[in-house]
């Protein structure tokens, strides 16, 4: 375990060699290709006249990037599908993702090239922890939502089965927002699972951290005795209290490899803690790392969104992404976090102790629901 973790950022950029340019490059060419009529969305290319610079000529480097302000999720929202996908890819096959509606009302993006960067990713993560193969048991969104397309690729990689449930995480979100509850609901997800859990045996269970605690407290025995080697959660938070809970009681002889992110991010890698490493009260041992130069967090002064905070201090999660299909530059997230410095695994830095932040200025009350 130690030496596939120690050489694991070579084998990312050995398996996706984009990881391995320089972030200052990699800004640079994406600028050039988002912003060229002949390979840009029309929902960029639209506004390049509009920004009082030129991003080909002025962005020098990621820092630059700091010119187009703070981006607002309701340009996104308001965008047409076919707008946002890149004229150079015309030619290519996409799809269209919608986030959860945490927020407000969903945003759509496209997908060309994201979802086969993040399989490749995850499933070399999952090779490095020795559990890469077999067959899924998908307890995710499907639909428009990307989670359940990657889960459908990584399995696909390896050529395995996956058994998904039927999954709509707006359905509880609605009944939240009119004020009732999500037992319910939770209820029909676990038992759709428990059945395919005792059918199906899979190796791996895909889940959001809020289902795992609840599918652990009514199956009537551990998950390793159904087959499961590892469980993969993203998504809703967990506290270092459920946390400490799953794993000692629950989850005995099985990895639990979490994630933090979303669809318009992607997925941030679990690192495990290290001695000395800050990842600040309240969080799960656990540091995320999100890998350039396809994205960047970073943690910044709730009151200041370009005062990026010292190692060690909390504060409001910034996001950029950076990618063929997909430019979004400093998105406020709807999350705190702990900054970390790198890590071993993944050396670039990190964010820690997520939880969600609270804006006395939203215009709509965050809800979480079961993802």
């Amino acid at each position: 375990m130690s030496t596939a973790f120690g050489t694991l950022p070579d084998r990312l950029r050995e398996r996706v060699p984009e990881l391995g340019i320089d972030l200052d490059t990699w800004t640079r060419r994406m600028m050039r290709w988002h912003f060229d009529p002949e390979t840009g969305s029309p929902f960029w290319v639209a506004r390049r006249e509009k920004l009082g610079f030129d991003p080909v000529e002025d962005i020098g480097g990621f820092a630059d990037l700091d010119r187009f302000g703070l981006f607002d999720k309701a340009e996104l929202r308001a965008a047409n599908a076919r707008d946002l996908r890149p004229r150079g890819y015309h030619d290519r096959p996409f799809r269209v993702f919608e986030t959860g509606g945490t927020t407000g009302t969903p945003c759509r993006i496209v997908n060309v090239t994201r979802l086969a960067y993040d399989v490749e990713i995850y499933r070399t993560v999952l090779e490095a922890r020795g559990v890469a193969g077999g067959d899924v048991l998908a307890m995710t969104p499907s639909g428009p939502h990307a989670y359940g397309h990657f889960v459908e690729g990584l399995a696909d990689s390896w050529r395995g089965a996956v058994h998904a449930i039927d999954f709509d995480p707006r359905w509880v979100k609605a009944a939240m927002r009119s004020g009732g509850e999500a037992d319910g609901y939770t209820a029909h997800l676990i038992d759709q699972t428990r059945a395919l859990l005792a059918a199906e045996r899979p190796s791996l269970l895909f889940t959001t951290s809020r289902l795992l605690v609840e599918l652990a407290m009514r199956l009537p025995r551990p998950l390793y005795t159904y087959g499961i080697r590892a469980v993969c959660t993203g998504g809703t938070s967990c506290t270092a209290a459920e946390a400490e809970f799953l794993r000692e009681e629950h989850l005995p002889d099985v990895q639990w490899i979490d994630t933090y992110g979303n669809t318009l991010v992607g997925h941030a890698l679990q690192a495990d803690a290290v001695p000395g490493g800050p990842t600040g009260p309240g969080g799960t041992g656990h540091s995320y790392h999100l890998p350039p130069p396809f994205a960047v967090l970073t943690v910044v002064d709730p009151a200041d969104p370009w005062r990026e905070v010292e190692v060690g201090q909390r504060g409001r999660v910034r996001a950029t992404t950076l990618l063929e299909d997909l430019f979004l530059p400093n998105l406020l997230e709807r999350d705190s976090a702990v900054r970390t410095g790198p890590h071993p695994w993944f050396p670039w830095d990190g964010v820690a102790a997520v939880r969600p932040f609270l804006d006395p200025g939203a215009a709509e009350e965050a809800v979480e629901g079961v993802y």
